[in-house]
């Protein structure tokens, strides 16, 4: 769900407490923006598109909109959105629908734009606009797609095929990770959590094709569902690779039995959200110690990284049992296993049945999600896997207006201001944490819109013969880039996202807040709008980035980015007594019946939210100064349409089976509970509205969350 927190950069197990919405777009290859920048190559000439044949428009807020049969003091949510939900139900292509996905149909289009201009244009060879566009073309050719059929992964499957013992497989994914392929555990690039100034290799768990440990382990009955699906689903895949019905059937079996001892040896969602489970510093010596049927040495050998003195073997348990797995799993059940995973990363991007097996366990089981998207948008969700930076810098030069960056660069820094006022005056912080809060809040870094030195693309090889190929070519070529990093200083110019999604995010290890451009259109933000809607949509994203340095995972970097405790113990307690009482406001929501959500897992998301909403209601008021007048726009006060376009931002439906995923698998609490969760416990909105004691709306006494 939106906001991203990249504590761990861009790694599926790192702590993303801002991660984007999922599950709407085909899975994609390796993240290509985790690559460091090289020098700025030229930049290319805009391409000619249309923006006023852009068909979807940003949602914003309309007091039209409002449900006067809700009052806000009641439910915030269903006051600011039941109406505008009501006329526009999830789309069947969907699995949730709302002001984040409206905005990213938007951006899709002025994409489509631009690859199609890309594709049918004469490109000079090697440039962007030619990588890009022949991408997109590849994965527009149906007919190439159809007609190649696997014949793309038969030197993979032919190499599984030869293993004949526990080395074999030991060198096999040694291979595979060498090219970006790695199948079982993640292994990537990041800085130092002792010292953020150096990047080291670091470990994760992995080896899932279901969302998260639970799905294999606990018998809830969508759980159940999602196992049995899982078992159709590879025995189709097996199937269409040309095995018989029985023997793809046993090996379902087999490879569900496979990741079931792999689920059993990974950590829960909620113990992943601590830094310490991703940093743990071993030398090569001792890392063999763990497993001593996969030596590090010879990994780092096959992944071409110079053997280091030290690396993060994180997650210990998980590669005990991977390397009990070597050693006592049959070989021929391994096999099994790495044939459907290469299989299993192929098959969106394969021909037509393939894509619809993939899509039944991935799009229908476990979203909710009833058909596919178009196929121009699931290639896109290729492209940006794949070269996203690339896009982002065709996209911000007919997108992205030079004045949008100068307004957000004030309101940044009048929520910086808000926010080290409230630091200073925090009556139950300790002045020694406060000097470190304070010079905390001294380093913060922020990045809008675009990067300031695009990275380059030279070296990858993009052609219009195989879609398949182009997707392995850039595979390789962004996962060599990322390793390329081990042992070197950090480049803190370069980003973890590309500046056509719409979202945002913390990085704690460089404490940099950063705001791709699509983010920066309505309800977010418009240069042309009042305060209070601004203040209330993007300046309440700014506040709830900055914020996450001070959340519970957050609040363990230092002003530097380095993983350090700067707390006394006591106002250590004091915090957490106020993290749990937030914990347990979470804990009551109840999303569907008997599935409440987890306030645990989406502790930090909910802190910065509080903590963000409250320092951007005070920057607002700070701008505005001593001699405002309020000008009453429809009859709604400059404080009312703040809390409203709050709420606007969080306008988002559901399928069920996406709410269920979101409630297991994602950091955050669903929409309707973050547009209420932070305004109930905000007097400055119980003044707005009016509201009562005893309104649902109005949180006070001990039951009222306040922290930063």
């Amino acid at each position: 769900m939106p906001f991203r927190s990249l504590l761990s950069a861009a790694i599926l197990t790192a702590l993303a407490a801002c991660s984007a919405p999922s599950g709407d777009s085909a899975p994609t290859v390796p993240a290509a923006d985790t690559a460091p920048a090289a020098a700025a190559p030229a930049a290319p000439k805009p391409i000619a598109i249309d923006m006023g044949a852009i068909k979807t428009q940003p949602i914003s807020f309309r007091a039209a909109d409002l449900n006067p049969e809700v009052t806000a003091c009641t439910d915030l949510n269903l006051h600011t959105n039941q109406t505008w939900l009501a006329a526009n139900p999830v789309p069947s292509d969907r699995s949730s629908w709302g002001s984040f996905e409206v905005l990213g149909e938007r951006s899709l289009e002025i994409q489509h734009a631009i690859v199609q201009a890309a594709s049918q244009s004469n490109a000079v060879a090697g440039s962007i606009e030619q990588k890009v566009g022949d991408f997109f073309g590849s994965g527009m050719d149906e007919a190439a797609i159809e007609a190649a059929g696997i014949e793309p992964l038969k030197p993979r499957l032919a190499k599984i095929d030869a293993i004949t013992d526990s080395a074999g497989i030991a060198a096999y994914l040694r291979e595979a990770y060498a090219v970006g392929q790695g199948p079982l555990f993640g292994f990537y690039a990041n800085a130092d959590l002792k010292n953020s100034e150096m990047v080291i290799g670091y470990t994760s768990q992995g080896g899932l094709s279901l969302p998260e440990r639970s799905y294999y382990l606990e018998d809830r009955e969508d759980f159940v569902a999602a196992r049995e699906a899982l078992l159709t689903y590879a025995a189709t895949v097996l199937q269409l690779a040309g095995a018989d019905e029985a023997s793809a059937k046993a090996q379902a079996q087999q490879i569900l039995e496979f990741e079931t001892l792999l689920a059993r040896a990974s950590l829960d969602r909620v113990s992943l959200r601590d830094p310490a489970t991703r940093y743990n510093p071993v030398s090569i010596e001792q890392a063999d110690e763990v497993t001593p049927n996969f030596p590090w040495g010879a990994f780092f050998d096959a992944v071409g990284v110079a053997r280091p003195e030290m690396f993060s073997l994180a997650m210990p348990d998980f590669f005990r049992e991977f390397d009990r797995m070597l050693a006592e799993v049959p070989v021929q059940q391994w096999q099994t296993w790495l044939r459907f995973r290469t299989l299993n990363d192929a098959a969106p991007y394969l021909g037509k049945a393939f894509e619809e097996a993939n899509f039944a366990l991935y799009g229908k089981t476990l979203r909710g999600q009833q058909e596919q998207q178009e196929r121009w948008k699931r290639v896109l969700g290729a492209v940006n896997g794949s070269m996203g930076e690339a896009l982002g810098q065709l996209y911000v030069a007919v997108a992205f207006p030079p004045e949008s960056k100068a307004k957000m660069q004030q309101l940044v820094a009048n929520l910086s201001e808000a926010l080290k006022e409230r630091l200073q005056n925090l009556d139950w912080m300790g002045d020694e944490t406060k000097t470190k809060a304070l010079e905390k809040w001294a380093s913060f870094t922020p990045k809008i819109g675009y990067p300031d030195k695009w990275r380059s693309w030279d070296g990858l090889n993009v052609g219009r013969d195989s879609y398949v190929a182009n997707l392995e070519a850039a595979a390789a070529f962004n996962y060599r880039f990322m390793l390329d990093k081990i042992g070197k200083p950090v480049d803190k110019t370069e980003w973890g996202m590309s500046p056509q999604t719409v979202n945002a995010y913390y990085r704690a290890s460089a404490n940099e807040i950063v705001f791709p451009a699509a983010i920066l259109q309505p309800p977010f933000f418009d240069p042309n709008a009042d305060d209070a809607l601004n203040y209330g949509g993007i300046g309440a994203v700014i506040g709830h980035e900055m914020l996450h340095g001070y959340d519970d995972q957050g609040s363990k970097f230092d002003a530097v980015g380095n993983f350090a405790n700067w707390w006394t113990d006591q106002d250590r307690e004091r915090f957490n007594a106020r993290t749990d009482k937030l914990v347990a406001q979470f804990n009551a929501y109840e999303a569907l019946p008997g599935l409440n959500v987890n306030g645990r897992l989406a502790l930090g998301e909910n802190i910065a939210d509080l903590g963000g909403l409250t320092v951007a209601y005070a920057a607002m008021r700070r701008a505005q100064g001593e001699g405002y007048t309020d000008p009453m726009v429809e009859g709604l006060s400059q404080s009312q349409r703040f809390f409203l376009n709050w709420a606007t931002v969080w306008r988002r439906g559901f399928t069920t089976e996406a709410m269920k995923l979101q409630i297991t698998n994602g950091p955050h609490a669903p929409g309707m509970f973050r547009a209420v969760g932070a305004p109930s416990n905000m007097p400055t909105f119980h003044e707005a509205f009016g509201c009562q004691p005893g309104d649902r709306m109005r949180r006070e006494g001990e039951e009222r969350v306040a922290i930063w």
